[in-house]
């Protein structure tokens, strides 16, 4: 699978670790280094046996190939947490690593939020990770795509598993992720609307189906706060439909201008603690619409 170290077997590490650990320390640090050492060795496991809600840290930092990597508890510092797996469904030659990272690019946050639906709960920095298979592991029938979830730098505490979750919590952050899903993953290339009028009039009509879909979820909600956001995104969605049939720049703009802040994250705020989930606007969004 991807990313890693060559592929040594494990009795053979263990006795490196402890040769070295003796040679390089006293009797009572050199112990505790070769217990740390086999504690180590102890902890590894194949990348094709991960499973979902497994700590880890990498063997490895280089982005090359990984065949084994440390899984710990949960409790303990670490650099990623598996969250999903998936097969990809192809008996065929190897695809290639940019298709398979195509494939893995658009289904494993599908499988992180079912872990973690509230990506507002998670640390700053984390970001979804793939192991995925090689031309080689191909070859002999690997197809599992395992996706985790890491952070930028630092480590990580703890289980990012989100605790059960109500049916009206489920049901906004379903809608919710949508919009944002549509809106990023229909990001057109051109950074100026002049240069690609049909790209984001694409991308609106299906923010706008998002925000549909999302809306109906809304209206099963009960809550004040969140009456008050669903009457917001009505405004917004209304805006998006007339940028998405804009018939020119200019009016694409007029359109654009409320239907973008229609959806700015920090409108939702309240609603959201209303709801007893998380109410810090992630840094990143909250950058986008602060420009």
């Amino acid at each position: 699978m991807s990313f890693g170290a060559t592929s040594r077997s494990l009795r053979g590490i263990s006795v490196v670790v402890a040769l070295l650990a003796v040679g390089a320390a006293g009797c009572s640090d050199a112990i505790d280094s070769a217990k740390d050492g086999a504690k180590k060795v102890a902890r590894q496991r194949s990348v094709f046996s991960l499973s979902p809600g497994d700590c880890y840290n990498p063997n490895s930092k280089a982005e090359t190939e990984e065949f084994a990597i440390e899984i710990v508890p949960c409790e303990e510092a670490h650099e990623g947490q598996v969250v999903g797996e998936f097969k990809i469904d192809d008996e065929g030659a190897y695809p290639g690593d940019d298709e398979v990272a195509v494939i893995a690019d658009e289904r494993c946050p599908v499988e992180a939020q079912k872990f973690a639906p509230d990506n507002w709960a998670l640390p700053q920095g984390v970001d979804v990770f793939y192991y995925h298979p090689t031309k080689e592991s191909w070859a002999t029938g690997d197809r599992g795509v395992s996706c985790a979830y890491t952070k930028e730098s630092g480590k990580l505490s703890g289980s990012l598993k989100s605790a059960p979750l109500k049916a009206d919590q489920l049901a906004y952050l379903k809608g919710s992720n949508g919009v944002y899903d549509a809106l990023w993953m229909n990001q057109p290339e051109a950074d100026q609307i002049e240069n690609d009028l049909p790209g984001y009039k694409k991308q609106a009509k299906a923010v706008a189906a998002a925000l549909d879909a999302h809306l109906k979820g809304l209206r099963k909600i009960e809550q004040p706060e969140t009456g008050k956001l669903r009457a917001k995104l009505e405004e917004a969605a209304g805006a998006w439909k007339k940028a998405a049939s804009a018939g020119d720049t200019d009016a694409f703009y007029i359109a654009y201008d409320m239907a973008f802040t229609g959806i700015d994250p920090s409108k939702t705020v309240a609603a959201r603690k209303e709801l007893n989930l998380a109410t810090t606007v992630p840094a990143d969004e909250a950058e986008v619409w602060a420009g």
